[in-house]
């Protein structure tokens, strides 16, 4: 076992945070016990505190006053606990042979460590291939991260598809049931005219939640710079500041979805989305095991209903901007609540075709719909959409 005189000082806060970022992605079962530790590494670059399970990568850099130089690896749960309830003053650790010593205030902590030669070797980052303002990217990936499937057997739905084309990106995910897309501008700093990879969509969402918080600075993506190279490595990079991670791509063939999206609606409503959302929570409590939730759009006036005349009915109007045929649809009430919840903006637009066909939900249109020669509405340019299945009426 490498043993190492490692000795540092380091604020207990910055300490805990980087153990924190790091210690999240630790799987819970571990299929070695080392991919359950984290890597403590002291040089003249301060402590970097390093994750890998083989599949996602997790490392960040703190400023530290290093006495000695050297690496250990100890439990990364076990770790983050402690260092969580650390007094608020500096935090002194070394190692004494196959033990780390973690001495803050009056506070004193032993563990046990792992063998260093054990730890897989980090992955290098791909090259970067451009940049999107953080509030963007965190924007861009959390309305579209409520679309992903979550079913470990469905691989091809558990993943944020990622379409670079020049100056654009383009963010999809669906689990069969809805479908959300979100397209923004970056700033490409390699090559790339075009590329298409499936990024698993829990680290992009996890990421982008710790980023939303602990920095203001663009966040960099990096997936090579050729386009014949681009995600060639099986890799992706995100960098934030002091915080890097890498994550395996997925090898699955995303399902294709232009096709559902169309091109006309035959109704459109708008209408605003807190008391909108309110209602839905409220009417939903009488839908057995949340199945659906119906909504009857006529002129001026939505009407939501759950439940029956047997089991109990809950009932509530909402006025509404509606133009086109009357029509009642259904949705699941917590898919329809989700893409409510991540349209950013304080009204949506409906778009609907027909009763069975899925609707699209959008940021709430400022201008009357267009409409095309044969009365029906042309479907409007956004950058993000969410399209949902409706449920099947009884009858």
């Amino acid at each position: 076992m490498e043993l190492t005189d490692l000795n540092f000082r380091v604020d207990h806060g910055d300490f805990a945070d980087a153990v924190a970022w790091v210690a999240r992605n630790i799987p819970n079962r571990p299929s070695q016990p080392v991919l359950g530790g984290v890597l403590l590494t002291a040089d003249d670059n301060g402590l970097t505190v390093s994750g890998f399970d083989y599949e996602v990568s997790t490392r960040m850099t703190i400023p530290a006053e290093v006495v000695e130089e050297g690496r250990v690896v100890v439990s990364g749960r076990l770790l983050a606990d402690i260092t969580r309830a650390l007094p608020k003053k500096t935090a002194e650790i070394q190692v004494d042979g196959a033990k780390l010593i973690i001495t803050c205030g009056n506070a004193k902590f032993t563990l046990p460590t792992m063998p260093v030669e054990d730890f897989p070797q980090l992955p290098e980052i791909p090259v970067q291939t451009g940049s999107i303002p953080v509030d963007i990217f965190v924007d861009a990936v959390t309305q579209v991260a409520v679309a992903a499937g979550r079913d470990d057997a469905l691989p091809m739905l558990t993943g944020i598809r990622m379409e670079i084309a020049d100056e654009e990106i383009t963010f999809a995910a669906t689990d069969r049931f809805r479908l959300a897309v979100r397209k923004l501008e970056w700033d490409p700093h390699a090559d790339v005219d075009e590329a298409e990879v499936l990024i698993p969509a829990k680290m992009l969402a996890d990421t982008a939640k710790v980023l939303a918080s602990t920095t203001t600075a663009p966040v960099e993506i990096a997936l090579g710079g050729k386009n014949e190279n681009v995600g060639g490595e099986g890799r992706l990079g995100i960098i934030g500041e002091n915080r890097r991670t890498t994550t395996r791509l997925l090898d699955a063939q995303f399902p294709p979805f232009r096709t559902l999206l169309p091109e006309t609606h035959t109704s459109i409503a708008t209408l605003p989305i807190e008391p909108l959302l309110d209602s839905i929570k409220r009417v939903a409590l009488m839908a057995e095991r949340g199945a659906q939730v119906r909504m009857v759009f006529d002129e001026g006036e939505l009407t939501l209903s759950a439940g029956g005349d047997d089991s109990g009915l809950a009932v509530e109007t909402l006025p509404v901007d509606f133009h086109g045929e009357p029509l009642t649809i259904a949705f699941n009430p917590t898919y329809l609540q989700d893409g409510l919840s991540v349209l950013d903006s304080k009204t949506v637009t409906f778009g609907f075709t027909n009763p069975n066909r899925p609707a699209v939900l959008i940021p709430g249109l400022e201008e009357e719909p267009e409409q095309t020669e044969d009365g029906a509405y042309r479907a409007p340019q956004t950058d993000y959409l969410y399209l949902l299945m409706p449920v099947r009426l009884p009858g």
